[in-house]
């Protein structure tokens, strides 16, 4: 069972505002007489705790008992004050449990007499707790669910009350399907916890009018929303989660030997047990409980598959992540500078001949951290690199925050050098950006009449731009004939410039993305024997990447009429990616017969084509 936490004193101020607006609604006499029980109550567990404080897990005022008998009633005390001391035992080692519990209830009953002769103390060890548990004493445990506690350091007190109302909720509503409900987690291991943990195992097997998984999906939303209903009743603030498992699943991962259940059989105390936990958790004591062959073959299995994962996961940090957090912002300073969208190659030759060689703005160790980004981010495209540590993920995480510091007051530097130059420029850049994306969508030559409108009809309506980006340009085209009457301030000017930025990165970010989407539809991946290789049509050329696993290797070839290839020379990526950002991407790519059989002459005849 827990131990005293702590912050326990932090919730002290709570209840007893709670405490106080009970009274309030009581009638003057029992106000009275309740705020004398609360002293008496009050003085009782400080003198206890200040006595023993390591091993009181929690003090609570018990129901009047009711008698039954008529020996009991005619000696029953209406005035007795009955209360529970729960005492944690899980690491006596100076006594033996009965010692303890003796030496305990000797002194604790003294000072109870002391301070009031019609105190009544009822001591309880959390291992006899336990016991009663295991024992399906379920009595106990509703008692303490009526019980008021007083002093609750450790929340055990709190995690019964609640377990035990939403333990009777659940079963009057399902009644048979109920098999076990068994209390879990780190607090009823004795362990400090920040939650209440309970399991739920429902019997499915003679289910006939639904299938498991829905029985189980419909039983746990409701079991779940009770859980929600008994925190609110019970007025316990820690979090309370409720897991559910059918037997047959339950059983299931048994055999599999899932280490959530063999934890669950281990450490769990079954507050409701219909003969099923019990025999399982001792089973599983006296080691009849093994895992199957299958099971550790799986564990092993599964252990392999989650580091290649994590290896996985670190390869596209590098090859995704980091790559475009540096490039992006490059490609953005150059725009912002008055250059077009460069290709990735381009833009860190521009950096360096444009900001260090040319303005002296920015210092060459920065363009080479994006070089060096870049070269890892090829090797692991080009499957020259298939492992990164993490050491390494470090190094070159710390180079590319030290460059987006840089590469931010790069912004600022290009910000002061361009203030005095026209609102012209932004103009421009906006206006051409704006056309540039018109184009690709087959509308050249853009009147400067018609560009608002056909910005809306088809960028906005079609591409589904944000609506405030035809308010920027307007804006920006107003800024233009407001600059030129002179009517600009320099606040103005700031504020066109700014939503510039934001207008010429976001429509380049999508070009890119557009032009990205696009270029996958002219792909064609074909197989031949252990290699993939990849077609890539673009109007009347084709690049063909005969091994994915060496993209260093790559030929170009026209395409000719019959839609066949010819002309076939060495290229590279470099060549590549300058035709992409020269030429307007089709959408829509059409492969004839003949393609595949010029493919089948320079691969071999085993060709397949992939899908997907």
């Amino acid at each position: 069972m827990a131990k005293p936490q702590k912050n326990s004193k932090k919730e002290a101020p709570k209840k007893e505002n709670q405490n106080a607006e009970l009274l309030k609604n009581m009638p003057p006499e029992m106000q009275e007489k309740m705020k004398a029980l609360k002293a008496k109550l009050d003085n009782f567990t400080k003198k206890i705790v200040e006595k023993f404080e390591a091993y009181i897990m929690g003090v609570a005022l018990l129901p009047p008992e009711q008698p039954k008998t008529e020996e009991e009633k005619k000696n029953f005390d209406p005035e007795k004050i009955n209360a529970l001391v729960l005492i944690d035992d899980s690491d006596s080692k100076k006594m033996s449990k009965e010692e303890l519990h003796a030496k305990i209830t000797h002194i604790v009953k003294n000072i109870a007499k002391e301070i009031d002769g019609k105190l009544n103390i009822e001591v309880m060890l959390g291992s006899e707790l336990k016991e009663s548990c295991y024992d399906g004493k379920e009595e106990i445990l509703q008692m303490i669910a009526m019980a008021a506690p007083v002093y609750d350091p450790s929340d055990m007190l709190a995690a019964i009350k609640i377990s035990e109302v939403h333990k009777r909720m659940v079963i009057k509503k399902f009644e048979k399907y109920i098999i076990s409900y068994v209390a879990a987690g780190s607090l009823f291991r004795g362990e400090k916890s920040n939650d209440i943990d309970v399991y739920v195992i429902i019997d499915d097997t003679d289910v006939k009018k639904m299938a498991r998984a829905e029985l189980k999906d419909k039983l746990r939303a409701i079991i779940i929303g009770m859980g929600m209903e008994a925190s609110k009743i019970t007025g316990v603030k820690k979090q309370f989660h409720v897991q559910t498992y059918i037997l047959t699943d339950f059983w299931d991962n048994i055999k599999d030997a899932n280490p959530v259940i063999f934890t669950l059989l281990r450490d769990g105390v079954p507050l409701y047990d219909r003969g099923v936990f019990m025999p399982w958790k001792l089973l599983l004591q006296m080691g009849r409980i093994k895992p199957s062959p299958e099971a550790i073959d799986m564990g092993l299995d599964i252990g392999e598959k989650l580091v290649q994962r994590a290896k996985q996961k670190l390869l596209s940090v590098l090859g995704e992540d980091l790559y475009y957090a540096v490039l992006n912002p490059a490609q953005a300073a150059l725009m912002l500078y008055g250059i077009p969208p460069p290709t990735p190659k381009e833009t860190i030759k521009l950096l360096n001949d444009i900001f260090v060689k040319k303005e002296k703005l920015l210092e060459k160790k920065y363009v080479d951290i994006l070089e060096k980004i870049r070269t890892a981010y090829k090797n692991i495209e080009h499957g020259k690199v298939t492992e990164v540590t993490g050491k390494e993920i470090d190094d070159l995480l710390k180079g590319a925050e030290d460059y987006l510091k840089r590469i931010k007051e790069l912004f600022k530097q290009i910000e002061e050098r361009t203030e005095k130059e026209s609102i012209l420029d932004v103009y421009d850049t906006c206006l051409r950006i704006t056309r540039d994306l018109l184009a690709e969508k087959g509308i050249d030559k853009v009147p400067d009449a018609k560009l608002d409108a056909l910005f809306k009809e088809k960028l906005i309506e079609e591409e589904k731009i944000p609506a405030k980006f035809l308010r920027i340009l307007k804006d920006i085209e107003k800024a233009k004939k407001d600059f030129e009457m002179g009517k600009l301030s320099k606040q103005e000017v700031n504020k066109v410039k700014k939503d510039a930025r934001l207008f010429i990165k976001v429509l380049v970010e999508h070009m890119q993305r557009k032009k990205s989407l696009e270029l996958e539809r002219t792909k064609v991946r074909f197989k031949y024997g252990k290699k993939v290789g990849e077609l890539i049509i673009l109007e009347d050329l084709a690049f063909i990447v005969k091994d994915l696993e060496d993209r260093d290797e790559m030929l170009k070839a026209d395409i000719t009429k019959e839609g066949g290839l010819d002309n076939i020379k060495p290229s590279s990526l470099e060549e590549l990616e300058k035709h992409i950002s020269k030429i307007r991407i089709t959408k829509k790519a059409f492969v004839r017969e003949r393609l595949f059989e010029d493919l089948r002459t320079l691969v071999g005849e085993d060709v397949e084509i992939l899908l997907g």
